[in-house]
């Protein structure tokens, strides 16, 4: 999907490795003017600046308490986990 709309990746994390939990993920997050979460095909928006943290971290992490993969950032955008309509957004 990425080669279709002609987009490189800078960076790949193996969130096996590198797993972002707690504060760091809260870190990552923070950062961002919005972030897009897919839950199944369930999308939802957030605002960290001005949404519930916990709110995000229940939508962000996941069981083991790390940011759910796969994580994007484009620009100032995170996309979190996976759905086929959250990715024709790039």
């Amino acid at each position: 999907m990425l080669k279709e709309k002609n987009l490189s990746i800078a960076q790949v994390s193996d969130a096996r490795k590198e797993a972002l939990a707690g504060d760091d993920a809260w870190m990552l997050l923070a950062k961002a003017k919005e972030i897009h979460v897919a839950r199944g095909k369930k999308q939802r928006i957030f605002d960290p600046q001005a949404d519930d943290k916990d709110e995000i971290l229940a939508q962000t992490l996941g069981r083991s308490g790390t940011l759910r993969a796969p994580t994007l950032r484009i620009g100032d955008r995170l996309l979190v986990g996976f759905n086929e309509a959250l990715y024709a957004l790039l």
